[in-house]
């Protein structure tokens, strides 16, 4: 009789870990933040267009390689303007001036260390947070003028594959040692044996 009172905290763990596995498989999506990004102003016949870029890294912890965190980033007119993330390093052969954050670079330059988005994007990017420093940039094309943008960012937040198949699993051995306290294999097969 005790063992089987015993069995719980293993039942009781599983259970808490198939909940968890659950609950990641529909993950969290946050609400849709809006903003407005500068337009970058490029005038005709310039040799490319500058680059803006963000003063701060954007420090993704290690300990976030265990989540899937997808933000889906869209701005509201790609014809004039794009953006684009980057490797923070971005910042020692670009660094942004600290009053205006534009940048010496051109969107040539800037190309190298971009991750995910950038000039030839239509509108639309979509980056899968992973552990690292970033920092966010924008640009204008040919002909634009100094103006703002509207961009909404949406994020979804999962476990990552691997930590929900490491959880089921654990879940499922913990259920069935659970199983096994409470209802030995070998004393039902005895029982039916008779």
């Amino acid at each position: 009789m005790m063992v089987r009172i015993l069995s719980l905290l293993p039942m009781l763990c599983g259970l808490l870990c198939a909940l968890i596995v659950i609950l990641s498989l529909f993950g969290y999506q946050a609400p849709t933040t809006s903003s407005e990004a500068p337009i970058v102003p490029c005038p005709d016949g310039d040799e490319g267009c500058n680059v803006a870029m963000n003063l701060e890294d954007m420090e993704v912890p290690t300990a976030f390689a265990l989540l899937d965190i997808t933000l889906e980033i869209e701005w509201k007119e790609p014809e004039r303007g794009w953006l684009g993330v980057v490797d923070a390093s971005a910042a020692e052969e670009c660094p942004p001036d600290s009053s205006t954050r534009l940048t010496t670079c051109t969107e040539e330059e800037i190309t190298k260390y971009l991750i995910v988005g950038g000039p030839d994007n239509d509108g639309l990017m979509t980056f899968r947070l992973e552990p690292g420093e970033y920092r966010f940039v924008t640009g204008g094309y040919e002909g634009s003028g100094l103006s703002m943008q509207d961009v909404d960012m949406d994020a979804s937040i999962h476990l990552d594959n691997y930590v929900e198949i490491v959880l089921a699993a654990t879940s499922a051995l913990l259920l069935l040692g659970a199983g096994e306290m409470a209802f030995p294999v070998r004393n039902l097969i005895n029982r039916f044996r008779r």
